[in-house]
């Protein structure tokens, strides 16, 4: 199968195309920095989301929109605003079977910088519109939305065991999940399922659910 994904030249994104390659499918990788990959099955495109144009690719399969920022001030125009216009030239596709988005569980919590927040809420709501759109056709449309995750973007605080310490206090499993993980969730919500759509998929070790009982 062809698979897309934006963002695959770090973290989750380049675990993701790590993951589908070695299942032997054929990725095309969209990232505005160099490739981080290289593997017989996986095709990199220095491309900018937000571009009027994206580069002839064969038609995809598995499309997922990864890529993001967490710079406020790009956050709406690329996380939200170039996310749906990168997935909209893909989705008449007659080939395609299956969309999955990375948000964010701060999405949900609103737990991070305004814009960003609204940025993957946004993506969240947009999820669901193409999932109503894209149902009759079979295609199933979700969204992760991972938590912490060890991956470079994170170093600052991966690097501090003082703010380490304090992040994962504050899940149920005293831990970050590793990029990894959410590649093996985007692979079973794009390749193995097929009655999940229109959701959005929490991967947070229990940060979402942390609270304490005062009696």
């Amino acid at each position: 199968m062809n698979v897309i994904i934006s963002g695959t030249s770090s973290g989750i994104g380049k675990a993701m195309a790590e993951r589908f390659v070695r299942e032997g499918h054929h990725v095309f990788g969209f990232d505005v920095a160099p490739r981080a990959l290289s593997h017989p099955l996986y095709t990199h495109i220095v491309h900018d989301i937000r571009a009027d144009r994206v580069p002839a690719v064969p038609a995809p399969h598995i499309l997922v929109a990864n890529a993001g920022t967490i710079d406020e001030q790009n956050a709406l125009d690329i996380n939200l605003v170039g996310t749906i216009k990168f997935v909209e030239r893909f989705v008449e596709n007659e080939t395609l079977r299956s969309v999955l988005f990375v948000a964010s569980a701060s999405a949900r919590n609103g737990a991070e910088f305004p814009l960003y927040v609204a940025s993957k809420a946004g993506i969240v709501g947009y999820m669901k519109n193409l999932a109503l759109r894209l149902a009759p056709r079979g295609i199933t449309v979700n969204s992760i939305s991972p938590g912490g995750v060890i991956t470079p973007a994170n170093e600052h605080i991966l690097s501090s065991e003082d703010l380490y310490a304090q992040v994962i206090a504050e899940t149920l499993l005293g831990k970050w999940a590793e990029a990894e993980e959410v590649a093996d969730l985007a692979w079973y919500l794009t390749m193995v399922n097929r009655s999940i759509t229109g959701e959005d998929i929490l991967i947070d070790n229990g940060e979402m659910l942390k609270s304490n009982f005062i009696w």
